[in-house]
């Protein structure tokens, strides 16, 4: 329990900026290729876009059932003012030392890392020729991109990759979301992916860092860190967009997250 919380109050940005993904006007900054950068991170941070432009089209009532809003509410400002008051500031600064370019790749090395996570989803799902192609994407990538770092499978070879995780197994299988539940940290999720956290967690090669460790392994925090604060600089401004779409930031984004996640579970 002491390592999921510590997983937990590390992730919690994961999710949250998760939710504010694209929308930025990426510069043509690179590492190699300085004119092809833009179109890079465009491609690298549309999820945003996919995951809640049309709840953003068609904001109506969906009539989502939420017996927990009262303290739903009070969290999601909580993890709205960690958001502005340390975690934008932060990656703000980090941004300006670290070139967008060398962000981007870094974000495909940590998303590199997570192939087990798509690999067994997928095939737990009986969606055996997507596993295949992350096994692709995962060999190709490793070698020919440079650990991760740049994207040769997609480039070249255009293998996308199928994003799965246990929440959408289980969401496969006929399980309910159960109810949105706001996490502490972890911004907005429901009964059904807050319990499928837990396996994505053990199948991710970072979490093995923190293997056999009693108290906090710098190491491990080091990583989460890195990949949060990373995550976060390609994104600023990309949330701040998302609240101005509505009055009502939360239920938007709570209605956003169901519709996009009932989608997903269909694909």
């Amino acid at each position: 329990m002491k390592k999921f919380c510590l997983t937990s109050a590390l992730l919690w940005t994961l999710l949250f900026a998760g939710c504010a993904s694209t929308g930025v006007n990426p510069s043509q900054q690179s590492l190699q290729r300085p004119a092809d950068e833009a179109a890079a991170v465009d491609k690298e941070f549309n999820e945003f876009e996919s995951e809640f432009g049309d709840v953003m089209l068609d904001n109506r009532e969906n009539g989502v059932s939420d017996p927990l809003s009262g303290y739903n509410r009070f969290m999601f400002n909580v993890n709205d003012k960690l958001y502005f008051w340390i975690l934008k500031p932060v990656a703000r600064g980090y941004g300006a030392v670290i070139p967008e370019g060398g962000r981007v790749g870094i974000n495909r090395f940590f998303k590199n890392l997570s192939f087990p996570v798509r690999f067994v989803n997928n095939t737990l799902q009986g969606k055996f020729k997507r596993a295949g192609i992350e096994t692709a994407r995962f060999v190709v990538n490793t070698t020919i991109g440079l650990l991760g770092f740049f994207d040769p499978a997609d480039a070249w070879w255009h293998l996308k990759p199928h994003e799965e995780d246990f929440g959408q197994t289980l969401g496969h299988y006929g399980a309910g979301d159960g109810f949105p539940l706001q996490l502490p940290l972890l911004g907005p999720s429901n009964l059904r992916d807050t319990a499928g956290v837990v396996p994505d967690l053990y199948l991710s090669p970072i979490d093995w860092l923190y293997q056999g460790s009693n108290f906090i392994n710098p190491i491990f925090l080091g990583v989460f860190i890195l990949d949060v604060i990373n995550k976060t600089s390609l994104r600023i401004g990309v949330y701040e967009n998302f609240k101005k779409e509505t009055l009502d930031p939360y239920t938007f984004m709570r209605d956003a997250y169901k519709q996009n996640r009932d989608a997903r579970i269909k694909e």
